[in-house]
């Protein structure tokens, strides 16, 4: 069925999201505008800010890929009184210039403005995704209660709320963000068809990274981050080196505590067991998993890391801390294993015991193919986003 206004033209949908960076919330919101603008019946556009930071860049992507993308320079991950007002009345603007029947926003930043601006034009339709709780247990207290103030004011003027894992929807809901009946989840997709069964020349992606043949390969994909816990890692990198001394961490990601880390690792005695690759286009990621023997996840706040699905459509177990939706891709005993966060001996005990076991290592790997590949397709989630603009319009 074809998506249409009452009037015969298409259904004007417009995103909003604070930064095209390379990063988890930017490839899913890149995924579904594309999957919208190839459906039947939408006019789709897109609004982010400019990509600041180390992180990288999707908007060459954005605009090769034939996204009607707008950057809006005043749009910044910071909070600036002067910018973010500026950055409302720009959106306020541009919303009441092009009449979109759904405004639906990602991140906080432009969660909060986006929604505001909606609600003040008059939009029908407003949708926000939590790809991330923007309040948390390791913030500032003053910022923490702001935060959860701009959620529920926000959530006053939000028609529904996307989350990404069930984890995160009951803990915005618990915060009373919004009431329970407006919280929809809908996994966060992704092209699982350039992961699955790839034929890998392993040998060529170590000596390409400098790594030993015989080495095995232990890796984290996450920006250099805080509460991207690379730290843990290095805390138990010693205790693995002991078991496995020419064992090779791989890092891909960039950010602004890479000298830090490396102080650490050197702190640690482990720096050159260390490979920090810096950043990799989403594109080039699979073969570096096929590289790892064991894929290990140590943010403290993470919607549903999607480094964890990507593993496992690589057959890659997955050593995890028990965070957000982590429990509901990684089965513990099944798939990899969960444990608690910051615990390093445990993690170290985890990952020397799948280094250890190929078999077991196999079997984690295989089981989680079999369930990524089940719930996190892009034509799934796309599917389950079409359904909720028609049943909302």
């Amino acid at each position: 069925m074809d998506m249409e206004h009452p009037t015969g033209r298409k259904v004007k949908v417009l995103h909003i999201i604070t930064r095209l960076i390379i990063g988890g919330a930017q490839e899913n919101t890149l995924f579904t505008v594309k999957g919208i603008m190839k459906l039947d019946g939408y006019d789709v556009k897109l609004i982010s800010g400019p990509p600041l930071g180390p992180e990288g860049s999707l908007v060459e992507q954005a605009k090769r890929d034939g996204v009607d993308l707008t950057i809006l320079p005043e749009l910044r991950r910071a909070i600036n009184p002067l910018l973010d007002m500026v950055s409302l009345l720009k959106l306020y603007l541009f919303i009441k210039k092009e009449k979109p029947e759904i405004v639906h926003t990602h991140s906080s930043k432009a969660g909060i403005l986006g929604r505001l601006a909606a609600k003040a034009v008059g939009v029908p339709v407003i949708i926000h995704t939590i790809h991330g709780l923007p309040f948390h247990p390791y913030q500032n207290k003053l910022l923490n209660w702001l935060y959860r103030k701009l959620e529920r004011f926000a959530g006053n003027w939000t028609t529904k709320i996307i989350t990404v894992s069930d984890a995160m929807l009951e803990s915005a809901w618990a915060a009373k963000a919004a009431p329970r009946e407006k919280f929809v989840t809908i996994y966060s997709g992704m092209e699982i068809e350039k992961f699955m069964d790839l034929k890998v020349d392993v040998k060529s992606i170590k000596e390409k990274l400098g790594i030993p043949l015989d080495s095995l390969i232990v890796g984290k994909i996450a920006r250099l981050f805080p509460l991207k816990g690379h730290e843990y890692i290095l805390e138990a990198a010693p205790l693995i080196v002991k078991e496995f001394p020419d064992v090779r961490f791989l890092l891909i990601g960039d950010g602004i505590l890479k000298d830090e880390l490396m102080a650490q690792a050197k702190r640690l005695g482990v720096l050159s067991n260390f490979i920090f690759a810096g950043l990799i286009p989403p594109r080039d990621i699979p073969p570096f998993i096929y590289a790892m023997d064991v894929l290990v996840h140590t943010s403290l706040r993470e919607g549903l890391a999607r480094a964890i699905p990507q593993a496992f459509l690589c057959s890659r177990p997955v050593v995890t801390f028990d965070i957000d939706g982590a429990r509901e891709v990684v089965h513990d005993g099944k798939t990899g294993y969960i444990i608690a966060p910051c615990d390093t001996k445990a993690l170290a005990e985890k990952v020397i015991e799948l280094l250890k076991d190929k078999e077991k290592a196999s079997k984690f790997g295989k089981e989680g193919k079999r369930l990524a590949a089940s719930l996190f397709g892009v034509d799934t989630m796309v599917q389950k986003i079409d359904t909720l603009y028609r049943e909302l319009i």
